[in-house]
């Protein structure tokens, strides 16, 4: 029988034992159970993957380790939290509840209320500790990038060497298979081929990006060629945990005062290192910066950021084109090869990410809300605060940025020049010649036939003309915009999200594309 009152630490998505203060502190003040709970309003949600719950079980399968290793135990259950909460609160003195503020999905936003109502009811402490760059209850974004920097430039916490642990009943770690015999609906695998990791990978990968891989980063990673190599490829670790945003800020501040020693000693640095350093950190920055924008205004998942663009766009329109975009088979063999390479790896450089986007949004004319849950699944390192900021901006409907309108086909003569990529991936083209690949549809017949080919028998013809869809898109941009309501809106806008690091332009609310912010 446990008398000593219980510290409980939910881990949520915050899978590590460095730099976790929840944990440091629970494991300071008393003995710690640590939680996690297989919850079925997230495991059924149509942003959930059967990948995303791969990578949730290999870093728990680490995590448990790392806290026996210290003297700790993991107790994972199945159910509502406030379910699982009161069936602890009867089995164990509890003390208090610990975590980290989460900026999440819809889902898990109504759940921590649940939790925050049940804690209150029970009179029990519920302590939570911020792990990102995202400031809770934000007055002015006119001050939030000295904050971002203030709490980052904090030391990563070391773990905690030895951890009381509580050892209680435990579901152990389930697979979409023991859920589904639970019946919770787990929706299938769509990464079979992803292999998915914990802590110790994610300091890894970290490492091998700012030594090695990273060098030729700012010139490589726009492109599905060169970029799984040489971005840092910690996003997926950054989403799940696995690795915090200060963690890796740290890292490539001690790896770049490392060379600059160097440098200074007369050893040879590679100057492009220090391009990679900046942009890295930019990237960082800009990561907590688009997940601020969900922290303030939760509606952002449903509804667009810039309200008179609602009826832009019909969300049931277009459903054979979305279905095409889907599948990698609208026609624009750059954009179909990137799709298909999501598929296999859950994962794409951020241009291409946004070219997707932009030519679904403005070629295709589909609602981001048609096809957002589904893309959410398709990406291993599915992060909401960023995705449904991206999907809005780079669909146009946040009203304070200029429209970032990508024509694939140069995006694929610019990235992809020989059309390796594309013969990899579309293989229906792999007998086309460079000069040919990125516009197949453009093949006069007679060349056609000369290498065996048919548009619309052996590859589709695109849904539309590029510069057509274009020019009808911006056309109705423009009417909503001379609409006087969409000034007052957008200004709002630029009030509640907009960035404060460089003057606004364009009738004083139109902000310059930002960079990527995944990195």
């Amino acid at each position: 029988m446990i008398t000593t009152p219980v510290q409980v630490v939910w881990f949520k998505r915050d899978l590590r034992i460095r730099d976790h203060a929840p944990l440091c502190e629970a494991a300071a003040v008393g003995p710690v159970l640590a939680l996690y709970v297989y919850e079925p309003s997230l495991l059924e949600a149509p942003d959930f993957d059967g990948a995303h719950l791969r990578q949730v079980n290999a870093a728990l399968a680490d995590l448990e380790a790392q806290l026996q290793a210290r003297g700790g135990h993991l107790v994972t259950r199945v159910g509502t939290m406030p379910d699982v909460l009161e069936t602890l609160a009867l089995e164990l003195p509890l003390a208090a509840l610990w975590s980290h503020e989460e900026t999440t999905q819809a889902a898990a936003y109504a759940r921590d209320r649940r939790v925050r109502r049940w804690a209150r009811a029970r009179g029990l402490p519920w302590h939570e500790r911020p792990q990102t760059g995202v400031v809770r209850r934000l007055p002015s974004r006119d001050a939030w990038a000295a904050q971002w920097e203030e709490r980052m430039q904090r030391p990563p916490l070391a773990a905690p060497p030895h951890v009381v642990g509580v050892d209680a009943p435990s579901a152990g770690i389930l697979d979409a298979d023991a859920l589904r015999a639970r019946g919770i609906d787990v929706p299938r695998d769509s990464h079979p081929r992803f292999v998915a990791s914990g802590e110790k990978t994610a300091r890894r990968t970290l490492w091998s990006f700012l030594t090695e891989r990273g060098a030729d980063y700012r010139r490589a990673m726009s492109g599905p060629v060169l970029a799984p190599d040489a971005c840092s490829r910690i996003s997926e670790h950054l989403a799940s945990g696995t690795l915090s945003i200060r963690q890796a800020l740290h890292a490539a501040r001690a790896r770049q005062a490392e060379l600059v020693a160097r440098r200074a000693d007369g050893e040879p640095v590679n100057a492009a290192w220090f391009d990679t350093f900046r942009s890295f950190e930019a990237r960082l920055h800009w990561h907590c910066h688009f997940m601020q924008k969900l922290e303030d205004e939760p509606a952002i998942e449903q509804a667009c950021v810039c309200r008179p663009y609602e009826s832009l766009r019909d969300p049931l329109a277009h459903r054979d084109r979305r279905d095409a975009w889907q599948a990698g088979r609208t026609g624009v063999p750059i954009v179909d090869a990137c799709m298909r390479y999501l598929h296999a790896h859950g994962w794409l450089p951020f241009r291409m990410r946004a070219m997707l986007v932009s030519y679904a949004a403005y070629d295709l004319w589909l609602d981001w809300r048609a096809f957002g849950p589904w893309l959410a699944r398709q990406f291993v390192d599915y992060e909401p605060g960023i995705h449904y900021s991206q999907l809005q901006m780079q669909s146009g409907t946040t009203g304070i940025n200029t429209l970032r309108i990508y024509n694939p086909h140069m995006q694929g003569e610019r990235f992809d020049a020989d059309g390796a990529f594309i013969r990899r991936w579309v293989p229906e083209l792999a007998a086309l010649p460079a000069d040919w690949i990125h516009r197949p549809h453009e093949m006069p017949p007679l060349v056609q036939a000369m290498y065996g080919f048919r548009v619309d028998r052996d590859y589709p013809a695109p849904f539309v003309e590029h510069a057509v869809a274009v020019r009808e898109a911006k056309a109705r941009f423009a009417a909503v915009q001379r609409d006087p309501a969409f000034l007052t809106a957008a200004r709002g806008v630029y009030r509640r999200h907009g960035s404060r690091a460089q003057g606004p332009r364009a009738r004083g609310l139109v902000r310059p594309d930002p960079q990527s912010p995944m990195p």
